[in-house]
């Protein structure tokens, strides 16, 4: 599917004034030491956060910029602008904002030529939406089925359970939260509406499954949730979309990470960065290379890297972070330096 450019909402600097109070003093990054040690920011440099949030990774990329440094943030949620302007008051480099979904953000920049340092994605919900009790993002409060991370969008968790047919939303299950039990809880869902709260939701959910399933390791409604939050907000899509979009925007020794939550977004992250760190794509057979293929990142580690016991026991939420990075260097088909 071919993107084009859209007019997306950008505002310079604190717009808005100054809301400190607006910005979490708790909010916890994650894996933020390593994100920083894998991204390296310099003073002067550009830095994209395609999913600013409460600023927690933003504060510290920042701190290395300096004032001739830039950090433009992108978020969808619109109440996430004026925790930016918070942000911004008092940041010690240059600031930008953008107002859209990182894939959408993204394709805005990649038009105007930006060509960051590093672009970097904390990706899932941010903790702030989660502990939003009435947009309906967790099962642990009863809240309307909202789970809208742009709340100007149509849209909601509401309309998808109470609309979509049954086999489609068993196959939201399955493939965006894994679910095994995916045919029984749709079944449910579809018998019990009108669904109106995330209340009604955990019930069709318990009720859809066998009732060891209930007992199992963690909440039983976890991938539901996490399934119907996905789909109505798109995210793999915005992911999909946004990977090549990042890449292209990076000159030569251009850096870019990803934290991911679950294997569906981190196994997009991982095959996209592990196809740019191939070189010879030549049959195996092949006495010798023929294709003349490089490769155009070097990964900044092995494997993905996880919260340590001492992070993870501060914080519970950081548990299944992971986090991926690499570095830019080459052009595709062998550009080299001229791609920069």
């Amino acid at each position: 599917m071919r993107l084009h450019a859209a007019r997306i909402p950008i505002s310079h600097g604190p717009a808005l004034g100054p809301a400190a109070a607006l910005m979490s003093t708790e909010h916890e990054p994650v894996l933020a030491t390593e994100l920083l040690s894998l991204l390296a920011p310099a003073a002067g440099q550009i830095a994209v956060d395609c999913t600013f949030g409460a600023g927690g990774h933003a504060r510290l990329v920042a701190e290395q910029l300096g004032p001739e440094g830039t950090l433009i943030g992108i978020d969808r949620d619109p109440s996430v602008e004026a925790r930016f302007a918070a942000f911004a008051a008092t940041a010690p480099c240059r600031t930008r904002f953008v107002s859209a979904d990182f894939s959408a953000g993204l394709l805005a920049l990649c038009g105007e030529g930006v060509r960051p340092d590093m672009v970097y994605m904390d990706l899932g919900m941010s903790s702030m939406q989660v502990d939003a009790w009435e947009r309906g993002f967790s099962y642990s409060y009863d809240a309307p089925l909202d789970m809208r991370m742009d709340t100007r969008q149509r849209f909601d968790a509401a309309d998808l359970l109470n609309e979509w047919p049954e086999a489609r939303i068993a196959q939201v299950l399955r493939r965006f939260g894994e679910e095994r039990y995916a045919g029984g809880i749709a079944r449910e869902i579809v018998r019990r509406r009108p669904l109106a709260t995330t209340s009604d939701l955990v019930a069709a959910v318990k009720a859809g499954m066998p009732a060891s399933a209930r007992f199992a390791s963690g909440h039983p409604a976890k991938r539901t949730f996490q399934a119907v939050r996905v789909a109505v907000n798109g995210e793999l899509e915005a992911l999909n979309q946004a990977l090549p979009l990042a890449w292209e925007m990076l000159p030569l020794g251009g850096r870019f990470a990803a934290i991911s939550f679950h294997s569906l977004e981190d196994r997009p992250v991982k095959q996209f960065l592990a196809e740019k760190a191939r070189g010879c794509v030549c049959p195996p057979e092949l006495p010798v290379c023929v294709c003349g293929h490089e490769p155009e990142a070097e990964l900044l580690s092995r494997r993905a890297i996880a919260p340590g016991p001492e992070e993870i026991e501060a914080n519970p939420r950081s548990r299944s972070a992971h986090l991926r990075a690499a570095v830019k260097i080459a052009e595709p088909n062998g550009a080299g330096e001229g791609g920069a």
